[in-house]
This record gives structure tokens, sequence and C-alpha cells, in this order.
């Protein structure tokens, strides 16, 4: 067994996975521009693949729904009439 793999039968584990918090936390921080880069892949994959945009459209969804705030590149709900909507969000 290499050096830095613990046994752990299936889903064994690379020692120090500090990384993938860190990739987590940047994720969290940045999840407006992963929104907009999840858009433009699967802008290039409709290009690509065409004639499979529903099923593009699904993956792009289920994933910005997985990362940070959700979706945050979707038009925000209506406001209730007789309220203003609220403010676009500060980048």
């Amino acid at each position: 067994m290499s050096p830095g793999w613990r046994s752990a039968g299936v889903g064994a584990t690379v020692a120090g996975m500090g990384f993938l918090d860190k990739a987590k936390e940047l994720i969290g921080q940045h999840d407006d521009k992963v929104d907009q880069g999840l858009d433009k892949a699967g802008d290039m994959a409709k290009k690509k693949y065409a004639g499979h945009d529903d099923q593009i459209d699904k993956g792009v969804d289920f994933l910005q729904e997985r990362t940070g705030e959700g979706n945050t590149t979707a038009a925000p709900p209506p406001a209730p009439e007789g309220e203003q909507p609220p403010p676009p969000p500060q980048q």
C-alpha cells in the first residue's frame, strides 16, 4: 500500500483531506461564480451534444442546487402583491 493511503476497505481516503475542506469552503464563499461556471459549462455541453438540452439543464440545475446557497443565477421569485422585490445581491 502506498504511503498516504489509509486502508479502510471501500471508501479508502487520502491522509490530509484538508484540501477538500478548503475547496468546499471556497465554493461556499464564491457560489455565484461556481453557478456562472456551471451555466457556461452547460452551454458548451449543449453545443457539443445537441439534442440533449433537457438532460444537460437538469444536470446543471442539480449541481447548482447542491453548491453553496443553491442556484444564484436563477431569477428570484416574484414579490407578493404590494411588496417591493428584494435588491439584487452585492458582488
